[in-house]
């Protein structure tokens, strides 16, 4: 199996591209979306998420979208609903398995994984590695499609996506940089020019849902292994050390 994932402007756009996947076979036990916005009245099942997160949230997401399945028959999917208010992000929803196992991603301030219920049900996939983005992309009023499909389905779907006016989660990644360079580049003490991109480097590993909150001597040896094929200089380390602050409201310390 694999996961794929597309940004698109509004929650109109992410059905009209959760119908298309539909038409190449995909089950609506496969799919699911994330929103900005609140569950419709009567389907809400929520699991609160603040600043000071304890561990556990994962596996309380977990429960609470297995506890749901099959009870939301007139949502979206016909699925599980989940919805969580996430610090500088606001109200959130999620449509279907694989869409709160996401949001369980993007609401894990604390780091915590999205739970045992949700882990046996998808196994690996969930791109640990873009939640940033799309954190970044609801913020910003758009919504996130996720899907789980056999390899043999993973291009067709991407083309779906793509075909269906799906953001390039390339060009999200550098606009979201971008917002935040100019502000980095003034605090960094170093050569800027030389140094961003290993600085980068180190920035969005400290965004990774396992290392958030989580000081570099922690998780050194696991960042060595992550990043076999670069150097863990002091640029990378400084970076790392400034995504810790990072906050989705745009107001990074």
């Amino acid at each position: 199996m694999e996961i794929v994932t597309a940004v698109f402007k509004s929650r109109d756009e992410a059905e009209k591209a959760v119908n298309e996947l539909r038409t190449l076979g995909i089950p609506d036990n496969r799919i699911g979306t994330v929103s900005p916005g609140t569950a419709p009245e009567g389907l809400e099942k929520g699991v609160p998420v603040t600043d000071t997160e304890e561990p556990g949230m994962g596996k309380a997401m977990g429960a609470a979208v297995g506890g749901a399945m099959g009870a939301a028959s007139g949502a979206t999917l016909g699925l599980a609903v989940a919805s969580l208010a996430i610090p500088g992000v606001g109200p959130v929803v999620a449509f279907g398995m694989v869409g709160a196992a996401l949001l369980g991603l993007v609401g894990a301030a604390a780091g915590s994984a999205v739970g045992d219920t949700v882990e046996e049900e998808l196994g690996e996939g969930i791109p640990h590695e873009d939640v940033f983005v799309y954190e970044d992309a609801l913020r910003h009023g758009n919504s996130v499609v996720i899907a789980s499909v056999e390899d043999d389905q993973a291009y067709r779907a991407r083309t779906v996506l793509r075909d269906t006016g799906a953001e390039d989660v390339d060009a999200l990644r550098e606009h979201w940089w971008n917002e935040l360079r100019e502000d980095e580049r003034k605090r960094y003490e170093g050569d800027w020019d030389q140094d961003e991109p290993s600085y980068r480097r180190g920035y969005q590993a400290a965004l990774h849902p396992r290392r958030r909150g989580k000081a570099y001597s922690e998780v050194e040896d696991e960042l060595r292994t992550a990043y076999a094929g670069a150097t863990l200089d002091r640029p990378f380390q400084s970076g790392y050390e400034r995504g810790l602050s990072y906050s989705p409201r745009g107001e990074n310390r």
